[in-house]
């Protein structure tokens, strides 16, 4: 295999086949590098475009990046269908299966240990938004736009009234979200909080107040789904959204932290 070395994650050695069709970053097809009882799944990729003054200028090329985290990412999620991986952060490239491993061995302790915590478990991501208030009844009719305040006087009170609704949903979504994180932290191995989404970059409906990673057993998965949805309840105003199960990104420290090329 020639080419620099790209690992998508370290494994515990695991029986299931990858998919057979499935390609990695490149086009290249990831394969198992095994060394002191552990997993690299890695692929070549060429140097062109994998050196550190490569990689620097193509991080910059959102085409490029996002084809790369798309790739990457397809991997992580056919690892996660058939393993608990330990992903490492995107573009981390070696310069050989040497390189490799001296990484496994440099941090076998370390690796093992966080391998273990994440074995037969999974994350699951539950974000809450606020949607933006209805007008009052005193703006709309009928779905008719509102009629223009007669004076100003009119106009300071609906103001005020939309004031008061908006600040009624965002307490009421600020309440429902503690209780929420509370309950399925309680439920979940371990929680982690991750800053509010910007709608503007996510493209999602609603101002996100909660943004929180839970690490859950696989057996456990069902009810945690269950349980998220009779918390959820119709709160109006307030949408909650499940995603997962994904690989454990959010409790995989530094492994998946800024990308890098290493030696």
């Amino acid at each position: 295999m020639s080419g620099l070395r790209y690992v998508y994650a370290v494994c515990h050695p695991y029986e299931s086949p990858l998919q057979r069709q499935l390609s990695g970053v490149s086009g290249a097809p990831p394969k198992r590098l095994t060394h002191h009882g552990l997993v690299a799944v890695v692929s070549a990729v060429p140097e062109h475009e994998f050196t550190e003054e490569a990689l620097r200028a193509n991080l910059e090329d959102l085409d490029w990046l996002t084809a790369t985290a798309r790739a990457h990412q397809q991997v992580i999620d056919a690892l996660t269908a058939v393993t608990s991986p330990l992903p490492l952060r995107l573009a981390t490239v070696f310069r050989d299966d040497s390189g490799v491993r001296s990484m496994i061995e440099a941090r076998e302790e370390e690796l093992r240990r966080v391998l273990d915590r994440l074995s037969g478990r999974v994350e699951w991501g539950v974000k809450v938004y606020v949607e933006k208030p209805p007008e009052s009844s005193d703006d709309t009719e009928a779905g008719r736009p509102a009629a223009k305040a007669v004076s100003g006087r009119d106009y300071l009170r609906r103001r005020r009234d939309r004031t008061r609704a908006q600040d009624d949903v965002w307490q009421r979504a600020s309440e429902f979200s503690d209780r929420l994180h509370a309950t399925l932290s309680a439920f979940a191995e371990d929680s982690r909080m991750h800053a509010p989404q910007n709608s503007a970059l996510s493209g999602a409906t609603g101002q996100n107040v909660l943004n929180a990673a839970y690490l859950v057993s696989r057996a456990e998965s069902e009810e945690f789904v269950e349980l998220v949805d009779r918390e959820k309840d119709d709160v109006p105003g307030i949408r909650v959204e499940l995603t997962g199960p994904w690989a454990a990104y959010s409790f995989a420290g530094e492994f998946s932290d800024d990308p890098g090329v290493e030696s």
